[in-house]
């Protein structure tokens, strides 16, 4: 149902988008900066060094490097308002972006183990130096850091491309770790543990990979919004005044947003206006307590037939 103010709504939701864009390019522009000082430090110390698991974690920090400038384009087109073409909005851009970097993380990962699995077998090993192992600490430092301001915006944001974002910087900061102790490992005389720290590597980034993947084909398909927090929600609408029952509530997931449809249930003998007001007091709390809603649609039921009355928590008088 049209609301009154309805044109109200639209118009903060496409000045909250701005905000929303212009926070996420602020830490993504960080984070690139950062990622860019990486890449070129572990490829060049770690050629140098002759550390075939620095080389790596370059590679996984170049990866990285990739996916931000992606999640900058993917935030760009989400915001865009509805057009004649796109009547729903552009908010599945983010989860298109936030499918690709997740599947390029997870074929990195792959790339990262095939190689270092194919170095043992060939018995390929190498003594790094010790300026591969400082580097893999500043890494691990760095890498934590970018984390926890980008897991901090995502949260903020409800942004899944920013998410996926955070965590493969995690992955970055794990894979440093196990890049690290590699290095230890190595220049103590087991060379084998470089290669090795390169396949713990390659599995942490699998497993987020594949895990940002499945969240980002949820949103894509439209997956259902946490029934836990709709069937919260419809209590408190069952209580709204001239609310009989409410016989269908659903809601789904549109990129960052959601959308949300609702049939009330009212006594058939009241005015259209009243059934309106009643309507409309069900929306303004659905778009307060279901976080990044969009929409909702409003559908009145006349409380008639045997079926409805079984419903109803109240009676008509």
């Amino acid at each position: 149902m049209s609301t009154e103010n309805g044109g109200e709504i639209m118009h903060s939701i496409e000045i909250n988008n701005k905000e929303r864009l212009k926070s996420a390019n602020k830490i993504i522009r960080i984070t690139i900066i950062l990622n860019v000082l990486l890449t070129i430090f572990k490829l060049g110390i770690g050629y140098i060094g002759n550390s075939t698991a620095i080389i790596a974690d370059g590679l996984h920090s170049a990866s990285d490097m990739i996916t931000s400038i992606g999640v900058i384009i993917g935030m760009f087109f989400a915001t865009k308002p509805r057009d004649e073409k796109h009547q729903y909005g552009h908010e599945k851009a983010e989860s298109i972006a936030g499918f690709l970097l997740a599947a390029i993380l997870t074929l990195t990962g792959l790339n990262i183990g095939f190689s270092s699995i194919k170095m043992i077998f060939m018995h390929n090993y190498q003594v790094p130096h010790m300026y591969t192992a400082i580097i893999a600490f500043i890494s691990i430092l760095v890498k934590e850091y970018q984390f926890r301001i980008t897991k901090s915006a995502a949260e903020k944001l409800n942004s899944n491309a920013l998410m996926s974002d955070a965590w493969h910087h995690r992955s970055d900061a794990l894979s440093s770790i196990a890049v690290l102790f590699g290095i230890v490992g190595a220049m103590m005389g087991y060379g084998f543990l470089d290669p090795l720290a390169g396949i713990i590597v390659s599995i942490i980034v699998v497993r987020i990979g594949i895990t940002i993947l499945l969240v980002a084909l949820d949103e894509l398909m439209d997956a259902a919004i946490d029934q836990e927090k709709m069937d919260t929600v419809k209590k408190e609408i069952e209580k709204i005044e001239g609310v009989k029952s409410v016989n269908e509530f659903r809601g789904r997931k549109h990129g960052s947003k959601a959308y949300v449809d609702i049939k009330i249930c009212v006594d058939p003998l009241i005015s259209v206006y009243m059934g309106h007001n009643i309507g409309e007091k069900a929306e303004k709390l659905i778009l307060s307590k279901i976080d990044n809603a969009k929409e909702v649609i409003v559908h009145i039921d006349p409380c008639i037939g045997e079926k409805c009355y079984q419903n109803c928590k109240n009676t008509r008088e």
